[in-house]
């Protein structure tokens, strides 16, 4: 079973690649300061579920496991059949999945605008077509995947008001989509926290939880 592994060797060696790597990161950057509010919303109530992919879910699972009002948080699969949803399958590119987290949180404490500005700014670079770097392919694209109206109605706004503001230097490659979700194999699950040393993760995922600790500190738990 593949699984990603980065040496720690290999990933300081990566270090000059990422440098002049095109799709890296786009060059500007959101921060607290340019990034706008989200969408308004009506008040919801009992727990929620948000959906949402950007990359490898190692990195925006641990992101948002350390939201104030965030319950739970699982990796797994999304856009696709029940059938397909393994690793194994879905690293071929041909099932339509996206690595995705499933995300429940109290909508009195974190709004679903709220972890939106949270996945836009400091989760994943939201201009990348259909990889992450360093991974390629459609199951690493940018995708959202509204569990109600509501959902898609903030999600697209919000969309249109990041490329209203130009934010990034490039439009918004965020793709609205509709699927199922499909839990991931157990040993992904927790994956960055159960393995900080990883070199995977020091080197493309601890960066994230640092964002998200600097930019919103107000939305930071341990």
């Amino acid at each position: 079973m593949p699984v990603r592994t980065l040496p720690l060797a290999a990933a300081a060696a990566v270090l000059g690649l990422v440098a002049v790597a095109a799709g890296s990161w786009p060059s500007t950057q959101a921060t607290a300061a340019n990034f706008p509010a989200p969408p308004s919303e009506p008040a919801a109530s009992g727990d929620q579920v948000a959906v949402l992919a950007g990359g490898c879910f190692w990195g925006i699972e641990g992101v948002f496991e350390h939201v104030r009002g965030v319950k739970s948080v699982t990796a797994g699969y999304a856009g696709g059949s029940r059938a397909d949803a393994t690793y194994r399958a879905v690293s071929t590119e041909k099932t339509g999945h996206a690595e995705s987290v499933r995300i429940v949180y109290d909508p009195r404490e974190v709004s679903y605008g709220t972890l939106l500005k949270i996945f836009f700014s400091v989760a994943h670079d939201p201009t990348q077509v259909n990889r992450q770097f360093p991974d390629s392919g459609p199951s690493y694209r940018s995708a959202i995947f509204p569990q109600s109206p509501q959902q898609r109605q903030v999600a697209a706004a919000y969309i249109a008001a990041l490329n209203k503001a130009h934010v990034y230097d490039r439009p918004i490659a965020t793709r609205l989509e509709t699927g199922n979700f499909y839990p991931a194999e157990s040993y992904h699950q927790d994956y960055l926290r159960r393995n900080p040393d990883n070199g995977y993760i020091v080197r493309y995922d601890a960066p994230k939880l640092a964002a998200l600790r600097k930019t919103w500190p107000t939305l930071w738990r341990t």
